[in-house]
């Protein structure tokens, strides 16, 4: 996977989704918010997977100190 350019308000968006994940309280629109995005980045930045890029931050917030796989 190249190296991709993560917003912040991605991260922040799987944060909380991931956060409520954990406690079992993650609403569908959450999910559906944090997808969005997802969509709206890749859509707007040609060469952008919508999967790595969700990939990349999922990466990013679940597993901080672990180096992304190739």
């Amino acid at each position: 996977m190249a190296d991709i350019d993560i917003p912040a308000h991605l991260i922040d968006l799987e944060s909380a989704a991931w956060a409520g994940q954990q406690q079992g309280a993650l609403t569908f629109a959450a999910a559906d918010a944090v997808q969005a995005a997802y969509r709206e980045h890749a859509a707007a930045n040609p060469g952008v997977s919508r999967l790595d890029l969700e990939m990349a931050v999922k990466q990013a917030v679940r597993h901080p100190q672990s180096e992304p796989t190739a």
